[in-house]
């Protein structure tokens, strides 16, 4: 569901006729190889390349001591030869003077003839003059051009104005319905938006009116960006893409002229897909903050995003599309009709639609023919998309570190474990006691789960830390579960305190390894009460005192008023009444299989995991049978 192929740009101007990083560049090496190269020449002219300095009065000395064969004189310097055998061995062959100021060159002409110096007299290059000033002027030139743009106030102003979306052409989209599985109610819903595109006369002729924004609303990762794609790729039309924090800039009013320049950049590619992705950046609702103002800025944005959408001709195709994954603190005025007038929601999908995704991302990798994917769809309630993806790229890492030919099943097992839980930590020292602390607290988990109503069934269980935890019982579900029954939260708990309960059995005390597991069980058993209406001594009432963001974006108590002194005080006695006998069934099944713990634990002490199979015929069980009762 999640497509990783990405399509570049066209190379444009930056905004404001800047130029492109690649050009500027391109300059730069123009003027240093230009410069490069009238030093060469220059050295070429003179012989500076291969001479060395040498004072006016050692010069005037060595004439007189008829070391030098010959020299040419110029109105700033005098190259000069020295003779074969009067040459010193740690200098060049030609050496180069500076002639003082005032130099008459008459009197230095009859100095060198005197002392029987071969003497030319030579007028400077016109050639080297002229090439010296053209550089140096189309040099200066250059450097304060692009020093004059880059400080222009106005430029800079018009350039913080333009859109930054990114536009992908119609040949740049690649991404089709094709690469999206999983979410088949999505793409039914979004199919009606590419007719339009594709033949809006055929919805025009009855009066209809195409939905003008459709609102991908979703958890993150769950593939809201790549169905946008897709849209557009189905198509075939432009697609413009941008974050809703694109829009916001420091400076007041650029975000708003912004969103007029995407607009205005759409109607020129009508017909278009515009694409604002995390809209809630953006779209806050408007409204006096808690902690002095509001944001002008944003909600100057905003009021302009209103009323581009407002003023959509009916004649241009342009479809504007949104994601996010906080659709409750969007302002109204985005979703009343006329605007953002249809929501699609995605939903993390189902183990059908996890098997569907799987079978499109495992295309790319070589899979041995004996894995099944419903099987490591099982291994994966919750995951969306994006885990998935991750999933499989995790399991074909580890099947190359491994040096095999084809993914297998156990590579995807370990992929899993990586993603929701962590890696191993396999060099973490621990004392034998603690290995054989949490041993003990990890069978009781699986052997409370195991004979347990109702209780979700063990995949693995393993003592290695991994992540933050010391050890994990791992467990799956055969079937997806959408809703969940009292006896199975009561089972939940069961198996949770199941850990605490082994410690206390087995060592007569508990350690602070539980504290995860109490956290849970705590939160579970109050939704109970004050959420699911589970309890027989508060009924079926809504008691929930928890923290949820308003309209603003500010954590509110949604219960907050609800609950009297003497209604928290029942709410708090029926919470611990509820977790009080879920630890004492657990306790009363640890100690009715201590055989089966004792068993489970010296394994996991052994090998440090016990996959399913071997489980179950450790304690006796048929896999797949329900626990006794």
């Amino acid at each position: 569901m999640w497509n990783q192929n990405q399509h570049q740009n066209q190379q444009r101007p930056g905004p404001g006729g800047e130029l492109s990083p690649p050009r500027a560049a391109l300059i730069w090496l123009f003027m240093i190889l230009g410069m490069f190269l009238l030093v060469a020449y220059s050295n070429v002219l003179t012989g500076s390349s291969r001479s060395a300095p040498l004072s006016y009065s050692r010069f005037r000395e060595v004439v007189r001591d008829g070391k030098v064969a010959r020299v040419v004189v110029t109105d700033s310097r005098i190259v000069g030869e020295w003779r074969p055998d009067a040459r010193p061995a740690d200098k060049p062959k030609i050496f180069v003077v500076t002639r003082p100021v005032g130099d008459v060159e008459g009197s230095l002409m009859e100095f060198l003839a005197t002392y029987h110096v071969d003497a030319e007299a030579k007028q400077p290059s016109q050639l080297l003059n002229l090439l010296s000033f053209v550089a140096v002027l189309v040099i200066s030139l250059l450097v304060v051009g692009m020093v004059m743009r880059r400080a222009n106030p106005a430029e800079r102003a018009m350039a913080f104005g333009k859109s930054r979306a990114r536009q992908y052409v119609e040949r740049d989209v690649k991404t089709t319905f094709d690469d999206v599985a999983g979410i088949d109610e999505p793409k039914a819903e979004l199919l009606e938006i590419v007719d339009y595109l594709r033949a809006p006369e055929r919805f025009r002729r009855l009066g209809g009116r195409i939905p003008r924004g459709v609102l991908l609303v979703g958890a993150p990762g769950t593939g809201k960006t790549l169905l946008a794609k897709a849209v557009a790729g189905e198509a075939q039309v432009p697609f413009f893409s941008m974050s809703g924090s694109d829009f916001v800039e420091l400076f007041v009013g650029v975000g708003a002229s912004r969103v007029r320049d995407l607009f205005r950049q759409a109607e020129q590619q009508s017909p278009c897909i515009v694409f604002i992705d995390e809209l809630d950046a953006l779209g806050k609702a408007r409204g006096a903050s808690l902690v002095g103002g509001g944001h002008d800025e944003r909600e100057q944005t905003l009021n302009q995003l209103l009323v581009e959408m407002d003023g959509f001709d009916s004649s241009v195709n342009i479809i504007l599309m949104a994601a996010t994954n906080r659709p409750e603190i969007l302002d109204p005025a985005l979703l009343r009709p006329g605007r953002f007038d249809r929501q699609v929601f995605i939903p993390p999908p189902d183990i059908h639609g996890r098997e569907q995704i799987l079978a499109v991302h495992v295309a790319k990798i070589i899979l041995a023919p004996e894995v099944d994917l419903h099987r490591v769809a099982a291994r994966t309630p919750g995951f969306v998309g994006a885990d998935l993806e991750n999933v499989v790229n995790e399991a074909a890492l580890l099947a190359a570190r491994r040096n095999r030919d084809a993914v297998q099943f156990e590579d995807f097992d370990e992929a899993i474990d990586r993603v929701s839980i962590g890696l191993e930590r396999k060099s973490q020292v621990m004392s034998e006691q603690e290995k054989q602390g949490t041993a003990y607290h990890e069978a009781g988990h699986a052997i409370a789960a195991l004979f347990t109503p109702h209780a979700d069934p063990v995949h693995k269980v393993s003592i290695i830390p991994r992540g933050l935890t010391g050890g994990v019982t791992v467990f799956t579900r055969d079937e997806e579960r959408h809703f969940h029954t009292a006896s199975h939260l009561r089972a939940a708990l069961v198996t949770a305190l199941g850990g605490r309960a082994a410690e206390e059995v087995v060592f007569g005390e508990v350690t602070t390894g539980t504290y995860d597991d109490i956290r849970k069980v705590t939160r579970l058993a109050r939704a109970m009460v004050t959420e699911y209406g589970m309890s027989d001594e508060l009924g079926p009432l809504n008691y929930e005192s928890g923290v949820r963001p308003d309209a603003f974006g500010f954590a509110t108590p949604a219960g907050s008023g609800q609950l009297s002194d003497e209604t928290a005080q029942r709410v708090d006695a029926e919470v611990r009444r509820i977790v009080d006998t879920a630890y004492d069934q657990a306790r009363a099944t640890l100690r009715e299989h201590r055989e089966q713990l004792e068993h489970l634990a010296q394994r996991l002490l052994e090998v440090e995991t016990v996959d399913r199979e071997e489980l179950y015929a450790l304690v006796g069980l048929t896999d797949g049978a329900p626990a006794p009762r």
